[in-house]
């Protein structure tokens, strides 16, 4: 046990006291939300100990995590009193829904809580390879001037981002790149109508096959299922325009990393972003050794600072108005 759950045992006595596990990091505030209304047993590094975390679910009626605890059938079957799990983020991979659906269970995220922070890191990476500022780098440290190999690169004003996933993140995205200048498109599967109009523009809706041969830079923001594993195949990848750029703030599994990292590689595709993996944490990617034009990250792009403060006083505070009843 840590400070952080002797800390709220005060609580422990009170009439209508609900418990609740936390088994990854959340911010102080939110934990001193929970904390002022309930038991809070606070973990953040229990989701590595899957009995211990099978163990310290007896008798939880809340359980809010990110997207390294796996929330399954192992865990459920003993978890007799949870009615709802909270999710720090909007990914929901790591939670096995049909399961909680079966036990009653509520399972919340926090959506729209980093689209801020998401569309940041999607536009500066759309900067940052356009720019070459990743290569241009290197050479300069190797000792070399580039300066006529890189003023051949592109500025992003009246070039067209293709957005594929148009929710939440996805016009976030579309407000801050309209704003460098960007002609932004979108596609949308869920979606009807020609276009979406936003604050002071609009983005036509149109075919995945018609964004990618427009599209001088492609960002993903689906979820990862069944009909989006593998979306960008080989195939897929041949269908964008020569010379593109590939964004991935999504899901790992959306992408074909290999074939991927073998167009970049070439210069069939201009560059890519990767901030997240088929399996987390990822062990090898010497698929993209000696590639250039290309940002590595590990799934940071919707986790800042600001929004961690705000994903988790939202799953706190839902939490607690779930937990209210």
């Amino acid at each position: 046990m840590n400070l952080s759950i002797a800390r709220f045992k005060i609580h422990l006595y009170d009439i209508d006291m609900s418990s609740i596990l936390i088994t990854e990091f959340i911010s102080s505030q939110a934990l001193e939300t929970l904390g002022a209304k309930h038991e809070v047993v606070y973990e953040p590094d229990l989701y590595k100990d899957r009995s211990q975390l099978i163990a310290a679910l007896q008798n939880i009626d809340a359980l809010i995590v990110r997207n390294l605890t796996r929330v399954n059938e192992e865990i459920l079957e003993g978890a007799s009193k949870l009615r709802v799990v909270g999710r720090l983020g909007v990914g929901l991979e790591n939670i096995d829904l049909p399961a909680c659906s079966s036990r009653n269970i509520s399972v919340i995220p926090a959506t729209g809580a980093n689209a801020e922070s998401v569309a940041e890191y999607v536009v500066g990476a759309a900067v940052t390879l356009m720019r070459g500022f990743v290569p241009a780098t290197h050479a300069t440290l190797n000792g070399e001037w580039p300066r006529p190999r890189f003023s051949s690169y592109n500025e992003c004003l009246g070039k067209t981002l293709g957005i594929v996933g148009f929710g939440s993140i996805g016009r976030v995205v579309a407000k801050k790149a309209h704003a460098f200048g960007f002609r932004c498109l979108a596609y949308d599967p869920m979606l009807q109508g020609s276009s979406v109009s936003l604050e002071h523009f609009s983005v036509p809706l149109m075919a995945l096959n018609e964004l990618l041969a427009q599209s001088d830079v492609v960002t993903l923001h689906l979820p990862f299922l069944p009909d989006t594993k593998n979306l960008f195949s080989a195939n897929t990848l041949e269908k964008m325009k020569i010379g593109a750029c590939l964004i991935n703030t999504a899901r790992g599994g959306i992408v074909d990393e290999l074939e991927l990292a073998e167009r970049v590689r070439s210069g069939r595709i201009g560059g890519a972003a990767i901030d997240v993996f088929f399996s987390e944490p990822v062990k090898d990617l010497h698929h993209f050794i000696g590639i250039e034009n290309l940002i590595l990250t590990p799934h940071i792009a919707g986790v800042t600072h600001e929004s961690n403060e705000r994903v988790s006083q939202m799953i706190a505070d839902e939490v607690n108005r779930f937990l209210a009843g």
